[in-house]
């Protein structure tokens, strides 16, 4: 196995255009799946478990997320068709699409 460190924008993964102020790129079609990057990530894959985090615990990722401090690593595994699957960091991203689509707002 071969970790390689990479920095991906949020805009990146929910495919965020301010300019039309439109989500593009991540659907969360519940018990079907969640997905980024217009599909090409696999957000929750079928081994993944079922969002769990709390209030508390969403809102402090989105404060990490805007104080600009770092957040935990991520890893994401490449398939053989190039698209990607969450192996750790679900529920940080699924937070984060969230947020950027107003499901939720935080003081």
């Amino acid at each position: 196995m071969r970790i390689n460190l990479q920095e991906i924008p949020i805009q990146d993964i929910v495919l965020y255009s301010k300019h039309l102020k439109e989500c593009q790129g991540y659907t969360d079609m519940e018990e079907e799946g969640v997905y980024g990057m217009g599909g090409k990530l696999n957000i929750r894959p079928s081994y993944q478990r079922e969002f769990i985090y709390k209030d508390k615990q969403r809102d402090a990722v989105i404060n990490t997320v805007k104080n600009d401090f770092p957040l935990n690593v991520l890893y994401w595994v490449i398939n053989t068709d190039g698209s990607y699957e969450v192996l750790d960091g679900q529920q940080r991203l699924i937070s984060i699409c969230q947020y950027v689509f107003n499901d939720f707002s935080i003081e």
